[in-house]
């Protein structure tokens, strides 16, 4: 049981990690030509130059993935504190409702932030970049999709024993 939940301690860790990583890069979409990526705050044009702004910067659906991307962010690191306090001060027998709930809660944040992003900007519809490909933190964000789901329903299946 011990190895269990430092299982899912080390994975919930990683998870908000990597939900950090994916909402502060500059990699969502990545062009082929060139060295330009487009994240959800800056547009980079080089290694070394991204004082550029997005050309969408002012369109709601990209406020709605900038904001539900950093709840989820929040709701996880929640997670983590409730999930370390009830470690320590739960009764035995008792389930992890609460980690649980709040996990869910973050998946159900990067679930709406990811499909709203693949939805209006991860198709290349609008033709910025003839040839891209989804960057390293759009698939990161997919990937601590599928992560806070199964840490969400594994905190509400386990008992401290």
């Amino acid at each position: 049981m011990l190895v269990l939940l430092a299982s899912i301690f080390v994975v919930h860790i990683a998870t908000v990690i990597m939900l950090f990583v994916s909402t502060i890069a500059n990699a969502w979409v990545v062009s082929d030509v060139g060295i330009i990526s487009v994240g959800l705050w800056k547009n980079c044009t080089s290694a070394n130059d991204c004082s550029h702004s997005l050309l969408y910067s002012s369109e709601d659906a990209l406020k709605v993935v900038q904001a539900f991307m950093i709840l989820s962010i929040i709701f996880s690191v929640i997670s983590l504190v409730v999930f370390v306090f009830q470690l320590f001060t739960m009764e035995k027998g008792n389930r992890f409702f609460l980690s649980g709930a709040t996990m869910l809660v973050c998946w159900l944040c990067i679930l709406v932030g990811a499909s709203t992003y693949t939805y209006h900007y991860a198709n290349n519809s609008r033709g910025w970049y003839l040839e891209s490909h989804h960057g390293y933190s759009f698939i990161l964000t997919w990937i601590c999709f599928c992560f806070s789901f199964i840490i969400g329903i594994l905190y509400l299946v386990l008992r401290k024993k």
